[in-house]
């Protein structure tokens, strides 16, 4: 059950992710470049329409698209190894298109865990959208609802963590003076 959930969640995430890409390739692109990778713009969208159909054809529950998300998030957490290890400065993950998402150890954990879930939904008898539906009504009702406030939550921890942890080192606490 907590498989299928990340599953589905995973599933949101790289539409998303798979619909920025071809909107907005840049961030993708630069962050490739950065690490020495091709980063052409026709490149980004043609990983982003395969993010796109990967996840379609995982909410309608195909296996052969559970591995490909499985492979796809094995990626992205190899390439966020890279860039880690490498040290270089590097702004952006690329992973919404944005050029604006540094690269975290947080990325490495949740990638790898949509990898892991990925991988066991495809292993599993049901998977995707479907399997969720086939559920009692309310318990569909319930998974449908806590994948949609996790898929929030994780974008947020892609998205706005990184920006807060950057702010934080930007604003230095005030030093307190103790009487002498």
């Amino acid at each position: 059950m907590a498989a299928q959930l990340l599953f589905l969640v995973g599933t949101v995430l790289l539409l998303v992710a798979g619909t920025a890409k071809l909107r907005h390739p840049a961030g993708t692109a630069q962050a490739l470049r950065t690490q020495g990778l091709p980063g052409d713009a026709r490149l980004v969208r043609a990983l982003g329409g395969a993010e796109v159909l990967v996840a379609a054809g995982s909410l309608a529950g195909l296996a052969v698209a559970a591995w490909a998300s499985a492979a796809l998030y094995a990626g992205f957490t190899g390439f966020v190894v890279l860039a880690l290890t490498r040290r270089r400065p590097l702004s952006s993950c690329g992973c919404f298109g944005e050029p604006d998402l540094p690269p975290t150890r947080v990325h490495v954990a949740v990638t790898a865990a949509l990898a892991l879930a990925a991988g066991a939904a495809a292993l599993g008898p049901a998977r995707g959208l479907n399997a969720a539906l086939a559920a009692p009504a309310a318990q569909a009702v319930a998974t449908l609802l806590v994948a949609a406030v996790l898929t929030g939550l994780t974008l947020l921890v892609l998205t706005a963590l990184p920006r807060l942890v950057a702010a934080r080192h930007l604003v230095r606490p005030p030093i307190r003076r103790t009487p002498a």
